[in-house]
């Protein structure tokens, strides 16, 4: 069997978690920065002559939260696949920058002229989006790279294996180079798969990863393995290769659960076990979920007048809209909604498309600002419901999806939410096909819940909520 030559593995091969890690770190000190340019320009009365004067001056201590403000603003480009594209970070900092300019002029305009350094906001606001901007592109130019690029090699040419290919092929840029890929079918060697070849079988492994430089290797069949398939893995494993698995490798692309290339028995023999959480993750959540609640229904008391006589004299009555839909573990609760479509006819239940004709003119607005949504606050005081969770269906729909799609029922084991990871990375589900979709995404999001997803969620759905961008 070949020994691998430590040399042929390339130095820098850097895991999307890491990668996050140095954005977070450049983002922070471009913030730094800007808060250092900030005070010197708010403080200093001579530019020219440089002193560190400007350190002794006495500001508001809130001041000193504006660089975790825009780390905050920033949240939605943490996104390794956003990162890695100019017009997304161009798209992300656009919206920070609007964002932050927004909450500047409120705060000018309400706050006492000598209460607080409104010049040193601005400065700080203006230099660290240029900075920030600077910075996002400089790590697009370098961390693209092919040296820090990962060399997979998928072992599979089968379904799992072709779907990998499709998905790296169809993300800009590529997260990886892949070298291509083994299969130990005859019939499979030499093949083009999407553009790659299968270079061998399982017996060549460690040549070929000494040929190719390959970093990562990628588990893509469900057959069981040889022996020495195996103990070929192993020793690359050794040896500094990173072994994953297809599903693995699926959910780190696309933040989705691949179900239609799972075993019927995953959810048992994988999924509960990964689903569960601790008792303090439960009760964080409920504390957080109360809270959002409270604010909730502050605002749901607030704009009701409101949104009543905004429906009331675009489509009449009813104000409020009522339904059935399942819970956790499948109990049956009711939901209510601000109304914003017009009944159908038929009287049959069927999905709301992005571009219903049922929709009012009203609706739409209340639809892009989720404002339809508020009575559902009502729902998360009760328990019924939670801020972040996969989306609530109807009985009907549900018991249809189920015969339709793999391990549907099995976004039932938390409580729907208000928002959630399907929500704020897809549109409306028209059909079958886009249901099975979100799903991937429900489950994903079951599977690896915690504090800070959840957060992230949130505040990635406020965003979407401040600049209109609803569904």
């Amino acid at each position: 069997m070949a020994s691998l030559k430590s040399n042929t593995i390339p130095r820098w091969r850097i895991s999307s978690g890491e990668r996050r890690i140095i954005l977070l770190i450049g983002d922070l000190l471009m913030a730094s920065l800007a808060f250092v340019l900030a005070l010197y320009f708010w403080a200093q009365r001579d530019w020219l002559n440089f002193s560190f004067e400007f350190l002794s001056e006495r500001i508001p201590g809130w001041f000193f939260l504006l660089p975790v403000l825009w780390i905050f603003l920033l949240v939605d480009l943490y996104d390794v696949r956003k990162s890695n594209r100019r017009s997304d970070t161009l798209r992300g900092l656009a919206f920070a920058g609007a964002a932050s300019a927004v909450l500047y002029l409120v705060v000018f305009f309400i706050s006492e002229p000598n209460s607080l350094p409104r010049r040193g906001v601005a400065i700080f606001l203006v230099s660290v989006t240029i900075l920030t901007l600077l910075w996002r592109f400089l790590y697009i130019q370098i961390f693209t790279a092919p040296m820090f690029m990962r060399r997979v090699l998928i072992v599979g040419a089968g379904r799992a294996g072709s779907t990998l290919v499709q998905v790296a092929k169809d993300i800009y840029p590529p997260p990886f180079l892949l070298v291509g890929l083994i299969d130990d079918d005859p019939e499979k060697l030499g093949q083009d798969l999407h553009g790659y070849k299968v270079l061998g079988g399982s017996t060549h492994l460690l040549d070929i990863i000494e040929q190719e430089g390959v970093t990562d290797v990628v588990f893509a069949i469900n057959v069981p393995l040889q022996p020495e398939s195996f103990t070929a893995l192993l020793e690359a494993e050794e040896r500094g290769i990173e072994v994953v698995t297809m599903p693995h490798m699926y959910e780190e692309l696309l933040g989705r659960v691949p179900i239609f290339l799972l075993q019927s028995d995953w959810v048992l023999r994988s999924f509960v076990d990964q689903a569960h959480s601790t008792g303090f993750y439960e009760v964080a959540r409920r504390l957080l979920d109360l809270a959002g609640a409270i604010v909730g229904i502050i605002l749901l008391v607030l704009l009701t007048p409101l949104i009543t006589l905004a429906i009331l004299l675009d489509d009449g009555r009813p104000i409020f809209y009522s339904q059935p839909r399942v819970g956790r573990f499948g109990q049956v609760y009711r939901m209510t909604k601000f109304r914003t479509m017009r009944n159908d006819p038929s009287g049959k239940q069927r999905m709301t498309g992005d571009k219903d004709d049922r929709i009012t003119r009203v609706g739409k607005i209340l639809r892009r600002s989720h404002l339809d949504e508020l009575p559902q606050f009502v729902n998360i005081l009760l328990g019924e419901m939670s801020l972040v969770g996969p989306r609530a269906e109807q009985p009907a729909l549900v018991d249809e999806f189920t015969q339709q799609i793999p391990f549907y029922r099995a976004r039932l084991f938390v409580n729907p939410g208000l928002t959630g990871w399907a929500q704020i990375n897809m549109v409306y589900a028209a059909n079958v096909e886009e249901t099975a979709i979100k799903l991937e995404y429900d489950l994903y999001y079951i599977k690896h819940r915690n504090l800070l997803l959840d957060f992230t969620i949130i505040l990635r759905t406020v965003f979407r909520v401040i600049g209109l961008r609803g569904h």
